[in-house]
C-alpha cells in the first residue's frame, strides 16, 4: 500500500489507488469481478449523454488476453502477462449522424477511471498504459475507423515487486508523488494560487 500524501483525507478508494506493475499470476478475477469493472464502466457520466466509451477486454489465458498482450510495447509486455484481465478502451469519435463527437476521449476517461476505482473496491489494482500499438489493436479487434483506441488497462492483483526486472521494480518501490495544489488550482487570474 502506497497512500496518498494528501492535504487533507481522501476516501480510501482515491487514497490508496495507484498503478503497480507487480501483479501476481495466480490470481483470476471471479466472473463478478470481472463483470463490476465494465458495469462501473458503464455508469460514468459523458457529454450528452451519448456514452463513447468502449472496450475490448480479455482474461489472461483467453485469445482476447493474448491479442491484447500481443499490441503491448515491449516494456509492457513482459508484466502485463501477470494481470487477471486485459482491457482495451476505445473512444467514440463519430455520431450515428456521421458527425464530430465531441468530448469522446474525456467520456472514455472518465468511464476507464469509474473502472480503475471499482477494480480497488473489488481489492484489485489497475495499471492504465498509453504503451501500445493502437493499429495493432485496431486491426486484431477489427475496430471502426470512427472509434479510436486510447488506452491499455491491465487488471489484477498485486504481487511481490521483487519479482519485477530491477528497473521497473525501482519504480514500484519509489514513492508516490504528485504537483502541489498551488501548482495547479488557482484563482483570480491565472497562477495565482487558490491554495
Amino acid at each position: 500500500m502506497k497512500p496518498a500524501d494528501s492535504a487533507v483525507p481522501l476516501h480510501p478508494l482515491l487514497a490508496e489507488r495507484w498503478s503497480p506493475r507487480a501483479l501476481d499470476p495466480g490470481t483470476e478475477l471471479t466472473d463478478k469481478q470481472f463483470l463490476a469493472l465494465f458495469e462501473a464502466a458503464r455508469w460514468a457520466p459523458s457529454w450528452g449523454n451519448t456514452q463513447p466509451a468502449r472496450f475490448v477486454a480479455g482474461r489472461r489465458g483467453d485469445e482476447t488476453f493474448e491479442k491484447l498482450r500481443g499490441a503491448l510495447s515491449r516494456g509492457n509486455h513482459g508484466w502485463a502477462g501477470n494481470a487477471g484481465a486485459l482491457v482495451l478502451g476505445v473512444a467514440r469519435r463519430v455520431n450515428d449522424e456521421g458527425e464530430q463527437l465531441p468530448y469522446g476521449e474525456y467520456g472514455l476517461g472518465l468511464a476507464v477511471e469509474n473502472l480503475v476505482l471499482q477494480a480497488g473496491a473489488e481489492g484489485l489494482v489497475a495499471h492504465q498504459m498509453a504503451g501500445f500499438d493502437g493499429q495493432a489493436a485496431r486491426e486484431a479487434f477489427g475496430v471502426p475507423e470512427d472509434y479510436e483506441p486510447l488506452v491499455m488497462i491491465a487488471v489484477g492483483a498485486q504481487g511481490d515487486a521483487a519479482e519485477l526486472p530491477d528497473r521497473l521494480a525501482e519504480k514500484e518501490n519509489a514513492p508516490r508523488s504528485r504537483m502541489e495544489l498551488d501548482r495547479i488550482v488557482f484563482s483570480g487570474s491565472w497562477n495565482e494560487p487558490t491554495f
